[in-house]
């Protein structure tokens, strides 16, 4: 089956599309193509968007599925007139809060992704500058202002890891690419044996790690499955051995590798 989804928002549309993108991803059987249609903030762009909406339900053969932060009461009215099965996120929880809090709603255009605290807003910027400075052991020199050190095999999944700690928690994370010689030596690296307290391992399915090398290196013996096994049964033990607490990246996504390493590590979240 295969539906269209719209995520309609006056501001960035970042909350209606991470909210709709969890709701649908419960429909496991249903195909859903996904517009996401920020910045609808006057009358004439919410009649565009209507009309698009009801010329995609043609197409169909069914309603879209429309779900809208707008604030905007005339707009939120005239999308309401769309043929497609609409969802008001504003209406449907703001309302009842209203109620129970018993005060009015600012509605207030992308008040949740607005800078509305500076300081707030700055430790992200600078966890992001870190976590740039500190990729692939970069900066060792700069351990001792780190949260969390990411270690592993390369293109287990470390920088990404990092960038999203940084960029949606204020969370400094270094990672460190555990080398051949490394793994040789059977031991951590002097850089990081000051900093063992810091340090969180990551692994990954052999067969997945040369899959993602052989992107990068098609046919060389950094993508090989020999080569791959060997690294990552080297530096499972490795953990093992350092008493390094870690996780399999296989089958998790970035956020859920993210928040699995925070929640495990005990790590203040300087943004949420």
């Amino acid at each position: 089956m295969k539906r269209t989804a719209f995520f309609i928002s006056d501001g960035t549309g970042i909350t209606a599309e991470t909210l709709g993108n969890s709701l649908l991803s419960q429909f496991e059987a249903i195909r859903f193509e996904k517009i996401t249609l920020p910045y609808v903030d006057t009358i004439d762009k919410a009649k565009a968007v209507v009309e698009r909406i009801n010329r995609q339900g043609e197409e169909d053969g069914k309603p879209p599925i429309v779900l809208d932060t707008i604030v905007d009461d005339e707009i939120r009215e005239l999308l309401a007139t769309c043929n497609g099965f609409k969802i008001d996120v504003f209406s449907t929880f703001l309302k009842p809060l209203e109620s129970e809090l018993e005060t009015h709603s600012s509605y207030s255009v992308g008040k949740s992704h607005a800078i509305n605290e500076v300081d707030r807003y700055k430790d992200r910027i600078d966890s992001v500058n870190f976590a740039l400075d500190n990729d692939d052991g970069a900066r060792t020199r700069q351990y001792d202002k780190a949260d969390i050190i990411l270690v592993g095999v390369s293109r287990c999944g470390k920088t990404p890891t990092c960038l999203y700690m940084a960029l949606q928690f204020g969370i400094r994370a270094a990672n460190y690419p555990l080398t051949e010689e490394d793994m040789e030596a059977s031991r951590l690296p002097e850089c990081l044996q000051q900093h063992r307290h810091k340090l969180y391992g990551l692994t990954i399915d052999p067969f997945q790690l040369a899959a993602i090398r052989h992107e990068r290196r098609a046919n060389s013996r950094y993508a090989s499955l020999d080569q791959c096994d060997f690294e990552i049964r080297t530096v499972e033990r490795l953990f093992q051995k350092e008493n390094i607490p870690c996780i399999n990246t296989t089958n998790f996504s970035i956020e859920e590798i993210a928040t699995r390493i925070i929640n495990e590590s005990g790590l203040k979240r300087r943004i949420s």
